[in-house]
């Protein structure tokens, strides 16, 4: 099973973010996670498509946008054309999940879903189908370096027995209070794509740490 990094540059230092870019580009990592809060949906603001579209020139890995906002449909062809590769929309923002998923696959981009902490996975029932990748909140969104929350273990495991089940292809992605045990965990159960940001950029060595994290 494939055990991916997507190291988010919401952790990063953001008067050297050029170098913070080039540390992923240079480590083993597979994803620049890039985190977009609208201080809306959660209670944050981070950045938008100007930050994105600059850091699309210098990234040579995949990016990979989390969409933390309200009405995600109106900004799907803005951050494509900033340089999205992966879009995640989140489940409690979209009324009409369906169409937002196909109007992202229309834009020849990966199309991921993320549920909340609160939001069970039997929600996907009907779209999994449709999804490249979903992303499951282990920490409340709005705020890099929360303490994980323990029952995501067991929304990975019967994730993974539906994507199993339906689209095998599907990735599973977990994003908040990402560390070597947690991860290994995560990573035991089911998950395919760790976000780290803290725990990485946080560290001595944040190259080292990606490849540790990867191969727990």
């Amino acid at each position: 099973m494939k055990r991916l990094i997507a190291p988010s540059i919401l952790a990063a230092d953001f008067n050297n973010l050029g170098n913070a870019i080039q540390i992923i580009n240079e480590s083993e990592a597979d994803f620049v996670h890039c985190d977009v809060m609208d201080g809306l949906f959660v209670p944050n603001i981070s950045f938008g498509i100007p930050v994105v579209k600059q850091v699309s020139k210098i990234a040579k890995k995949p990016l990979d946008v989390h969409l933390m906002i309200v009405n995600p449909d109106k900004y799907i062809v803005p951050f494509k054309e900033a340089g999205a590769s992966v879009i995640t929309v989140h489940y409690e923002t979209c009324d009409h999940l369906h169409r937002t998923i196909g109007h992202i696959k229309e834009q020849g981009i990966k199309a991921s879903v993320c549920l909340n902490p609160h939001t069970p996975v039997s929600v996907l029932e009907d779209i999994i189908i449709e999804l490249d990748m979903v992303l499951l909140m282990s920490v409340n969104p709005g705020f890099g370096g929360q303490k994980f929350i323990e029952n995501t273990y067991k929304k990975v495991v019967d994730l993974r027995a539906m994507i199993d089940n339906k689209n095998p292809d599907c990735l599973i992605e977990v994003d908040g209070g990402v560390n070597y045990e947690t991860g290994k965990s995560l990573f035991d159960k089911g998950a395919n794509v760790l976000v780290a940001g803290s725990f990485v950029f946080g560290s001595n060595n944040p190259k080292e740490t990606i490849a540790k994290l990867k191969s727990v």
